[in-house]
């Protein structure tokens, strides 16, 4: 009798244990899916989604205020993107805000990042339509990065040959400075008087 006792007294404790476990799994993932908050709805039409996916982060102000719902495609240039934001940062994000695509990190998930609107603008409406701009992508930074590189290999091959010539006493700077008759001068000039 103990033994059955005991078994069961063991099996409880697991099967409370498993159900905490799961209420606690569904509760972060409902906060982080805002499944148990007042939320409302905003959409923002962008050229290119850069990876973007449904669920990643919307952040206003450096802080985590909602996730991406869905992504739609309108026509070939333009992407439509529905957001779900925690209803109390209504009150500080305005009409005339916008959003851009952002990364969370170097190498981290793409996110929508809300820039604050200036003024005493009015707050986003639910379904309202959020400005938005194009970010500056890494290919383009890299590209322009390379052409920046180029060039200053370009810029310092001809100063090394400019370089070159002058310790090899040629062009007018070259005699001007190589010319020992002149340092002689020089030296008589600002010598001993």
């Amino acid at each position: 009798m103990k033994n059955e006792s005991g078994s069961k007294l063991k099996l409880g404790i697991f099967v409370s244990l498993a159900l905490t476990l799961f209420i606690a799994g569904i509760y972060l993932i409902g906060e982080r899916q805002q499944l148990f908050s007042n939320t409302f709805h905003v959409s923002g039409i962008f050229k290119d989604i850069s990876g973007l996916q449904i669920g990643n982060n919307v952040r206003f102000s450096g802080i985590n205020v909602g996730v991406i719902e869905d992504i739609q495609q309108i026509t070939d240039t333009t992407v439509k993107v529905d957001m779900q934001i925690d209803e109390a940062s209504r009150k500080f994000i305005k009409k005339n805000a916008s959003a851009i695509i952002g990364s969370d990190g170097l190498m981290g998930n793409r996110i929508v990042i809300i820039t604050p609107g200036y003024g005493n603008n009015v707050e986003l409406s639910d379904d309202d339509i959020i400005r938005t701009a194009q970010a500056v992508s890494m290919d383009e930074i890299l590209s322009k990065l390379k052409v920046t590189a180029d060039n200053a290999a370009d810029i310092t091959g001809n100063l090394a040959a400019v370089m070159e010539n002058i310790k090899q006493g040629k062009g007018t700077v070259g005699k001007l400075l190589m010319d020992s008759t002149m340092a002689d001068d020089v030296k008589r000039c600002f010598g001993k008087h």
